[in-house]
């Protein structure tokens, strides 16, 4: 690789969590989303999966369809068992003779009984087929207030609530180049003490062997008191820089990832949030510049945010004198 020789020797980091053999390694370290790309194996999958973690962290509609369908297997269960015990011993319906009209007469007893609504209408008899019942409103009492509490924990949950840019990017900067990439907060909370770090992960040949370097890479300003607007986060791609002698093609090569991680205070739930992402090699763009993402209103009394700006860039043109690197 150019450049090689000449290469200062920079402290990598071994404290990362992250092994050093890169052939063990499948693609990118870390997801966009901040999860680590790993899957866990060797125990079954009721003792390495948090039910409670996973409900905590799944999509909104993949939540909410997921209780749907709960309820909906509860109510058929029971709606199969009152079938099958009889659905004469559920006294003051309209006495259905199809069996489509039994069992839809036995599903809709479930839905009121589980969810202890009770018309009135329909009642069980017998102590086989009351006891059924019993035991369903006590499985409807614990299944509701189970999933009041995942809603109340999914909507109270701190979150950053961070978009980053898809783009990082290699732009003119001083006298050289910087590495580049911007966040802001889309939603309508405020976080001060906002602290930024990000890692190099370098895959690179040592005694013929590929491993894994990673690198503190120093921010321009890696703490701001307010993040109200958008914030640019600038590696300023120096000496000192573990990027300074690698040119375009060899980053490539070594398929780089830069781990990035925000912590910040928010107001309003008086807590400290942290959001995470990734950048591989295949998001950099290289000389290019961000687009300003926020403007003053026309009348204006505010600043108006456009975040589907986040990633605007456009090209330009780089430093005449390159120095064998990005």
């Amino acid at each position: 690789m150019a450049g090689a020789n000449h290469r200062p020797r920079l402290r990598d980091l071994d404290n990362t969590g992250f092994g050093a053999n890169s052939s063990i390694e499948g693609g990118r370290l870390v997801n966009p989303d901040g999860s680590n790309n790993l899957k866990k194996r060797g125990l079954p999958v009721w003792q390495r999966t948090s039910i409670y973690h996973t409900l905590l962290r799944m999509k909104r509609s993949h939540f909410f369809l997921f209780i749907f369908l709960l309820y909906t297997a509860v109510n058929f269960f029971f709606a199969i068992v009152y079938f099958l015990t009889g659905v004469e011993n559920l006294v003051g319906g309209d006495g259905p003779q199809t069996f489509f009209g039994k069992f839809a007469e036995a599903f809709f007893f479930s839905s009121q009984t589980l969810t202890t609504v009770g018309y009135g209408r329909v009642a069980p008899s017998g102590i086989l087929t009351n006891s059924i019942a019993s035991i369903e409103s006590l499985l409807g009492i614990v299944i509701f207030a189970v999933m009041t509490g995942l809603i109340y924990g999914r909507f109270s949950r701190p979150r950053a609530y961070l978009m980053f840019s898809p783009s990082i990017i290699i732009a003119p900067y001083k006298d050289g180049k910087g590495l580049m990439f911007r966040v802001a907060t889309y939603k309508n909370n405020h976080l001060t003490d906002v602290e930024a770090s990000a890692t190099l992960a370098l895959h690179v040949k040592e005694n013929g062997k590929t491993v894994t370097k990673f690198y503190p890479l120093n921010l321009e300003l890696s703490k701001i008191q307010s993040l109200a607007l958008s914030w640019t986060l600038v590696h300023n791609i120096t000496e000192e820089s573990p990027l300074y002698h690698y040119t375009r093609e060899e980053v490539a090569e070594t398929q780089m990832e830069v781990v990035v991680t925000i912590k910040a205070f928010d107001d309003h739930f008086s807590n400290i949030v942290q959001q995470r992402t990734s950048y591989s090699y295949k998001q950099v763009v290289y000389g290019a510049k961000f687009l300003p993402m926020f403007e003053r209103a026309q009348s204006g009394l505010y600043t108006v945010m456009e975040l589907d700006k986040i990633n605007a860039y456009e090209m330009v043109a780089m430093p005449e004198k390159e120095h064998s690197t990005v």
